[in-house]
């Protein structure tokens, strides 16, 4: 679990060991380059999460990890800042750039949207292999709502979940080859979230 200065992760270590896996909580550059499995979390600010990244140089930790085909799962801003950029107060933050698209405010009656929700598993998931009806913790003001990233048949199309809060849609999990990605919490999810991190976890 890379370690950037995002938050109590506590939680999120003891879920995964949970779920069968043997965590180490690392900043280090080459631990979480050649770890079998890496996950970012995330919880604050856009801006806040990317400059610490940047500070471990994450973002290259990421890259090279996903261009030798190594997983990566990001959780909450641990799955926005995968994304090309984020709008938070008129601040523009480039991200991680590995998916297009614009994290920014949800557009809904009531924010942040804080609770449990159900999501929209496409065909063929694996991560909700056995739990595609269950619901998600979310807690979150900002997300991304329109998916722009289109292959054109030349390799496998990503996998997208979606969900929906106040009549806003919005991207709720991506299963991207070796790169996945949840907008929820898992770790703050119950049984759904621990089987989530399970089949994550087996796939290793």
């Amino acid at each position: 679990m890379l370690d950037y200065g995002s938050g109590n992760l506590r939680s999120a270590v003891r879920a995964v060991e949970r779920a069968g896996a043997e965590v180490t909580l690392t900043g280090d550059f080459d631990a979480a380059l050649n770890a079998d499995g890496l996950l970012v979390p995330g919880v604050g600010a856009y801006a806040a999460c990317m400059a610490g990244l940047r500070a471990v140089k994450g973002e290259r930790i990421i890259g090279r990890r996903l261009a030798g085909g190594r997983p990566v799962l990001g959780i909450c801003v641990g799955m926005q800042v995968l994304f090309e950029r984020g709008v938070e107060h008129g601040v523009e933050t480039e991200g991680c750039d590995e998916w297009p698209g614009v994290v920014e405010r949800i557009q809904a009656p009531v924010v942040p949207h804080m609770g449990w929700n159900t999501v929209d598993v496409p065909t063929g998931s694996t991560l909700f292999d056995g739990i595609e009806d269950e619901r998600f913790y979310f807690v979150h003001s900002y997300a991304v709502r329109d998916w722009t990233l289109e292959t054109n048949d030349r390799t496998r199309p990503p996998l997208v979940t979606w969900a929906e809060h106040g009549g806003d849609r919005f991207v709720a999990a991506v299963e991207n080859g070796p790169l996945t990605a949840t907008q929820f919490h898992p770790e703050k999810s119950g049984d759904a979230g621990a089987a989530l991190l399970r089949n994550w976890v087996q796939s290793l």
